[in-house]
């Protein structure tokens, strides 16, 4: 069985195995984390998958009420060194964004995330916030990929951002993904919210380039059912085809109406079809060969 939980609403979810508890989406439950149990909110609550999945952390029950005044207490201790670092930032005029903070208790360590135009001499900074928060600080830069993910957000096609919920790893994408499907090079059109090249492309490329290599290409001349003509256009969702036509306009069909491959099938069993039905023979009712 596997669970879903989010340490934010609507944040990235994180997949547990259950093992003997059975909370209910809305409970809060413990996480194993590096730093300890963590409190979370359930998102889905366990259920049977087909796939085998090992390796998945376990679920530490439901949070008590000492695991909950301690987890508010961590969040109140957050947003205060938000505050205080970026009044500090301001105070020591650097060109710096503050992303998101995070806290260990255990250590009382406090992580700051910031993005930046370029490299920022922080030390000064750094013993400012040491001094005011009274807390060992670690700031630490991050790109405009990160940055999205840490803050979230609503993507092009009105859903949660990927990387914000469900993505672990950033994989590479090239301009040449998009060309591959046929996509408008417009950065406004195939840039995500980080101002990077959307992570989706990379999702149905794969069957994009199956599927030219068993298409026939732009530009190729093929035999439609409405007369011969050449490939102006391909749809893989769909898998059809625009022919413009020799004899004047278009149409639109199936890839395997003008593929070659089909075509030869087509020709070997249907004209063997009609070859024998033309010389007038018909096979025996046995089996037999007729005779000479």
């Amino acid at each position: 069985m596997v669970m879903a939980v989010s340490f934010t609403r609507y944040g990235r979810l994180y997949y547990l195995d259950p093992g003997p508890h059975s909370p209910k989406v809305g409970d809060k439950v413990l996480v194993p984390t590096d730093s300890g149990h963590e409190v979370a909110e359930c998102v889905w609550a366990p259920q049977w998958v087909s796939e085998d999945i090992d390796g998945l952390p376990m679920c530490g029950g439901p949070a008590a009420d000492e695991h909950l005044t301690r987890d508010e207490t961590n969040r109140r201790r957050r947003a205060e060194g938000r505050s205080i670092a970026k009044r500090l930032i301001r105070k020591h005029e650097l060109p710096m964004k503050v992303i998101g903070v995070d806290y260990l208790d255990a250590d009382n360590v406090f992580k700051v995330y910031f993005s930046a135009p370029h490299r920022v001499d922080f030390r000064a900074l750094v013993r400012d916030l040491a001094r005011n928060i009274k807390a060992r600080v670690e700031l630490r830069q991050v790109g405009p990929r990160d940055e999205a993910r840490l803050q979230g957000g609503i993507g092009p096609c009105g859903r949660d951002l990927c990387c914000a919920t469900f993505l672990k790893d950033f994989e590479p994408v090239s301009v040449r993904m998009a060309k591959e499907q046929d996509l408008p090079v417009n950065p406004l059109r195939i840039a995500g919210a980080c101002g990077r090249l959307m992570c989706c492309l990379k999702y149905e490329h794969p069957l994009y380039v199956q599927a030219h290599e068993r298409m026939p290409k732009l530009g190729e001349r093929v035999e439609t059912p409405e007369g011969p003509g050449q490939v102006v256009g391909r749809n893989v969702p769909s898998d059809r085809v625009t022919v413009r036509l020799t004899s004047g306009g278009r149409c639109s069909c199936p890839s395997a109406s003008v593929c070659s491959p089909r075509q030869q099938h087509d020709a070997l069993y249907n004209d063997g079809g009609d070859t024998t039905a033309a010389n007038g023979e018909a096979p025996a009712a046995n089996g037999e060969a007729p005779s000479a």
